[in-house]
């Protein structure tokens, strides 16, 4: 099997900053319909080749006071979902890009972050979809 090429393949979340989380949560679901839990929303999707995979996406309220996204002084975070984790973050290195940390693995997927020519922090996901299917059973927004 060949590797995969090193690129994003889509957004994987939107984090932003809020004075009460849960109030923001709550509203959401009250208002809106979203599926709530302790991270927010995770949305639900199907991959566009191929159909019969489903995919997340993280939507979370974050306290104004987090630390979670410096060094960007930015209200916002986004996750891009991405393939060959490894190989983006050696071509991103080798052109410059700053690399935040090194690369953490969950069972639910490989993370990164970096910083783009504005200083805003951005979180990078090679995701393991099928551990959402299991651990959310289907409370999700759809």
């Amino acid at each position: 099997m060949s590797q995969k090429e090193p690129k994003v393949t889509g957004l994987g979340g939107i984090f932003f900053k809020c004075s009460d989380p849960e109030a923001t949560k709550n509203w959401y679901h009250e208002h809106l319909g979203l599926a709530t839990d302790q991270y927010g929303s995770t949305f639900e999707f199907r991959n566009t080749h191929q159909p019969d995979q489903i995919n997340y996406l993280q939507w979370s309220p974050f306290n104004a006071d987090t630390d979670y996204f410096e060094p960007s002084q930015k209200e916002f975070m986004i996750n891009y979902r991405v393939q060959n984790i490894e190989g983006l973050v050696e071509k991103l290195r080798a052109a410059g890009v700053t690399i935040c940390d090194e690369i953490e693995a969950f069972d639910y997927g490989k993370f990164v972050h970096i910083l783009d020519p504005n200083g805003q922090k951005i979180e990078l996901w090679e995701p393991v979809d099928e551990v959402f299917t299991d651990w959310l059973k289907g409370n999700t927004t759809k």
